[in-house]
C-alpha cells in the first residue's frame, strides 16, 4: 500500500492554516494602519494647506475614489459589471434633496435614508437581474437601462424639479451637512475610510471569499454549496448603499442636481474606470486610479481649455491601453494585485 496517500491525522494541514492566518492577520492590520494615516493626514491637511485649489483637488480625489470603491465590490470583487452606476448615485442624491427641500427632513436623518433607498434599488435591481441569470453584458446593459429610465423618470416627475432639478438651500456647518473647504475634504476622507474597510473587510471575511468563488466561477462556487444569490444581493446592496453615499456629498457640496447631473453616464463611466485602472478587487485600487484619473483631468484640462467630452476621451483611451497591457490595474503594476 502506498502510505504517502493516506492523510496522517490532518497534521500537515495545521501548519498551513495556521501561517495563512497570520498572514490573514498582517494583511488586515497592514490595511488598518493605512486607512488610518490616510484619515490622519486627511483631517491634519487644512491646517497646514490654506490654499482652497488644493483643499479642494484633494477632496474631489477622494470623490472619485468612493465612487470607484463603489463600483469595485460589485464588478472588482463580484465580477459582476455593470455600465449603470448612476443608477445608485442619483438615488442618493434624490433623496438627499427631496427630503430636505419638500418635506424638511433633517440631513442628517436625510443621509440615512439616501443610504437605504440606495442599498434598496440594489436589491431590486439585483432581483430582477441574477433571479434570472443575467451575467456578463447582458447585466452590464440591464444596468445601462435602468440608469437611463431613472433619468427619464427624474426628468418628468414634478417633485424631483423635472428637467429643472432641484436647489439646495444654503446652511453651512455641520448640523447641515454642508462644509467649508476643510470640512468637505474630512467628511469625504471619512467615507472614502469606510469604504476602505468596507474592502479589507471583503478580502478578510467569509462573504467576501464567497463573492469572490462567484467572481472566478459562479457554477463551481454553487456546486461547492455558495449561497450564489443571497451574496450578489447582499454585493449589490452594498455597492449601491456606497454608490449613494456620494450621491448625497454631491448635492450637499453643490447644492443642486438635475437629471443629467444625477443618472447620466459620466458618473458610471468615472466610477468603473477609477476602479478598473488601479485594479479590480484590490483595497488600495479605486484610489490610487482616481488619483491618475484626477491628474489626467487636470492636465487635460489646462491643455485643451476645458473642452467638453475631452475627459470621457481620455478615459476611453486610458481604459483600453490599460485591458491591453495591464489587466491587473495600477496595483498589479506594483505587485498589489488582487489574489
Amino acid at each position: 500500500m502506498n502510505t504517502r496517500s493516506i492523510p496522517l491525522s490532518g497534521a500537515p494541514a495545521a501548519p498551513a492554516a495556521s501561517a495563512a492566518a497570520l498572514r490573514l492577520r498582517r494583511d488586515v492590520l497592514r490595511h488598518g494602519v493605512g486607512i488610518v494615516l490616510l484619515l490622519a493626514v486627511a483631517w491634519a491637511l487644512p491646517l497646514f494647506v490654506t490654499s482652497g485649489f488644493t483643499l479642494n483637488a484633494v477632496t474631489m480625489t477622494l470623490y472619485a475614489a468612493l465612487l470607484a470603491q463603489a463600483w469595485n465590490i460589485l464588478g472588482g470583487f463580484g465580477g459582476q459589471f455593470s455600465f449603470g452606476h448612476a443608477v445608485f448615485f442619483g438615488t442618493g442624491a434624490y433623496a438627499m434633496a427631496v427630503l430636505q427641500v419638500r418635506y424638511g427632513i433633517h440631513p442628517w436623518a436625510a443621509m440615512g435614508i439616501a443610504l437605504a433607498l440606495g442599498a434598496l434599488v440594489g436589491l431590486v435591481i439585483g432581483w430582477l437581474s441574477f433571479r434570472y441569470g443575467l451575467r456578463g453584458s447582458y447585466f452590464a446593459l440591464a444596468t445601462l437601462a435602468f440608469a437611463e429610465s431613472f433619468r427619464i423618470l427624474a426628468n418628468n416627475l414634478d417633485f424631483t424639479g423635472a428637467g429643472v432639478g432641484m436647489q439646495l438651500p444654503l446652511g453651512e456647518g455641520l448640523a447641515q451637512l454642508q462644509f467649508d473647504k476643510a470640512g468637505a475634504l474630512r467628511f469625504m476622507a471619512t467615507l472614502v475610510a469606510v469604504g476602505l474597510a468596507v474592502h479589507v473587510w471583503l478580502r478578510a471575511g467569509r462573504f467576501g471569499a464567497w463573492l469572490t468563488a462567484i467572481r472566478d466561477n459562479e457554477d463551481a462556487a454553487r456546486a461547492l454549496g455558495v449561497p450564489v444569490l443571497p451574496v450578489k444581493l447582499g454585493a449589490i446592496a452594498l455597492s449601491g448603499a456606497l454608490m449613494s453615499a456620494g450621491g448625497v456629498f454631491y448635492v450637499q457640496a453643490f447644492h443642486y442636481i438635475d437629471p443629467h447631473l444625477a443618472y447620466g453616464p459620466a458618473v458610471s463611466v468615472e466610477a468603473l474606470v477609477g476602479a478598473i485602472v488601479g485594479g479590480m478587487g484590490t483595497v488600495w485600487g479605486p484610489l490610487a486610479g482616481a488619483a491618475v484619473l484626477h491628474l489626467l483631468g487636470e492636465t487635460t484640462r489646462n491643455l485643451f481649455g476645458g473642452a467638453p467630452g475631452i475627459n470621457l476621451v481620455i478615459y476611453g483611451v486610458l481604459l483600453v491601453l490599460m485591458v491591453t497591457f495591464a489587466p491587473r490595474g495600477l496595483m498589479g503594476i506594483f505587485g498589489g494585485g488582487r489574489k
